[in-house]
């Protein structure tokens, strides 16, 4: 027998199988319903003594539910929606110990400075999350819509937390809500197309 022939002969090897699904089914709801407790928080459904109430939710939920879709977006390959899921993962895990933080003394902040680190920690995600909102200018207007109005909500806390104005931060609550809402049509769209029926209409691109 040849070699030609013995490798003719040979039985195929089949590479393995790409991993296959979509990361929007992890993070999208478990975005929601962090955001369902925060906005809760924020329009005073709990007592403003309460600020912590959330985090049995943001923290293992929603923080956790963000890095698992991270992760499986940069398997995929789908590096834009990895660095989405990665930035809000670091936005709930980071609210979520500052809060803790705050109630516990774990960082040796003053009372004083409590309401100076607020603001610095809403500043900063607004800058990055406003980046991100910029970098969506391409995609489906649906993801535009999301990201500005997180921007939005962010803007809103951080005037009512400097400014000690709660109408401020109960008006970022219901931004909170808006965005929520956007996220659960999205989510719909996405359990639609993964069940075999028509994704939602997410709107034409901002920039082409």
């Amino acid at each position: 027998m040849t070699t030609t022939a013995a490798a003719t002969e040979a039985p195929a090897v089949s590479a393995p199988a790409a991993p296959r699904g979509d990361p929007a089914l992890i993070g999208v709801p478990t975005f929601i319903v962090g955001a369902t407790a925060l906005g809760l928080v924020l329009t005073g459904y709990v007592p403003a003594a309460a600020v912590g109430a959330s985090i049995a939710i943001i923290l293992p939920a929603t923080g956790v539910g963000q890095l698992v879709a991270a992760v499986w977006a940069a398997a995929l390959g789908e590096s834009a929606v990895a660095a989405v899921f990665g930035v809000f993962a670091g936005f709930w895990l980071s609210y979520a110990a500052l809060v803790l933080g705050l109630l516990h003394g774990w960082f040796g902040i003053s009372a004083d400075a409590a309401i100076a680190t607020q603001g610095l920690f809403l500043i900063a995600w607004l800058v990055t999350i406003g980046l991100l909102t910029l970098t969506t200018l391409r995609l489906p207007v649906a993801f535009t819509l999301l990201f500005a109005l997180v921007d939005l909500a962010l803007a809103l806390v951080l005037y009512g937390t400097v400014g000690g104005s709660t109408v401020a931060t109960t008006a970022g609550g219901y931004a909170v809500f808006a965005f929520t809402a956007v996220g659960v049509y999205l989510f719909a769209g996405a359990v639609s197309a993964a069940t075999g029926g028509k994704p939602l209409p997410l709107g034409k691109p901002i920039l082409s």
